[in-house]
């Protein structure tokens, strides 16, 4: 197949030794398929989120505390049929919800495996916010929860440190999408059945790029009376970072957030009076990386 399935546009006919910009063949590659108690609250619940890592990534970020899968493709490539068997298995584990985590490259794939089982259960798009509206369009009516990343509101950043210089558009674009088909947060018992959660990472050096993320997120989706039932855009701000992947070669990332700058763009956070969660420094730890172990468990 000639790829068209995100922004990049890169039409390489993936194989299984013929690779996209995404670094991955056409059939899933998956690092780790298992119940994941780290994510926000309404996603993780009581029983852990069903998370699927997929690998590969249509981004390119230096920092990438997923390296060893998003650039190095560590995993285990399947099926889409045995992709729609993890569902089942994580289902009976008692899931809150099945994940899907850098999806981007794999729709086609995810598409044709829930053609053999559909869980009862919300599926979750966890994904860099670099998705292109077809793609997304391709999801209206699939997809319960949209988890995107808003890295950026500098372009130049962007394509510094994930080689991506139209991602501020493209994201704004993608969120906008994902909103237009979620546009109501239903949560029930603690846990997420519908709707979307805006995540951004704080990167060391940049909080002005972070500010400028929740300036944008405050004007454009957070505010009540933009959606039909009057409920706000939940943000998740995230202090997790840590040096990772190519990082110690980019000086001004290539340490741990400071108190000062996590307390600047919280400041900025709660000035906005933005809904959602905000991660504590303490979140910046190695334990909270999982273990690439997809076949060996």
């Amino acid at each position: 197949m000639k790829c068209d399935q995100c922004p990049r546009h890169c039409h390489t006919e993936r194989t299984e030794d013929h690779y996209g910009f995404c670094g991955v063949g056409e059939l899933p590659k998956i690092a780790r398929a298992a119940l994941h108690f780290d994510e926000e609250p309404p996603i993780s619940g009581t029983h852990g989120a069903g998370t699927i890592f997929f690998s590969g990534c249509n981004l390119r970020c230096v920092f990438c505390q997923n390296y060893d899968i998003s650039e190095e493709h560590q995993g285990v490539v399947i099926t889409p049929y045995q992709l729609s068997e993890e569902y089942r298995r994580l289902e009976a584990l008692g899931a809150e919800n099945i994940e899907f985590v850098t999806p981007s490259h794999y729709i086609d794939a995810i598409l044709e495996s829930l053609t053999y089982y559909r869980p009862r259960l919300p599926l979750v798009w966890n994904s860099s916010g670099y998705d292109s509206i077809d793609a997304l369009q391709r999801l209206d009516g699939v997809i319960d929860i949209y988890l995107p990343d808003f890295k950026y509101s500098d372009n130049a950043l962007a394509k510094r440190l994930s080689n991506c210089g139209d991602y501020v558009e493209t994201a704004t674009a993608a969120i906008d999408e994902m909103l237009r088909q979620q546009p109501e947060t239903v949560i029930e018992n603690g846990v997420m059945k519908r709707g979307v959660i805006i995540r951004h990472l704080v990167l060391p050096s940049h909080t002005k790029n972070s500010i400028g993320v929740l300036e944008t997120i405050a004007q454009r989706w957070n505010v009540s009376e933009k959606t039909e039932n009057g409920t706000r855009t939940p943000v998740s701000l995230m202090a997790q970072y840590m040096p990772a992947g190519k990082a110690a070669d980019y000086p001004d990332i290539d340490r741990k957030l400071t108190k000062r700058e996590y307390h600047k763009v919280l400041n900025k956070f709660m000035e906005l009076d933005l809904d959602g969660f905000a991660q504590e420094l303490e979140s910046s730890d190695k334990k909270y990386v999982p273990e690439w172990d997809y076949g060996n468990n």
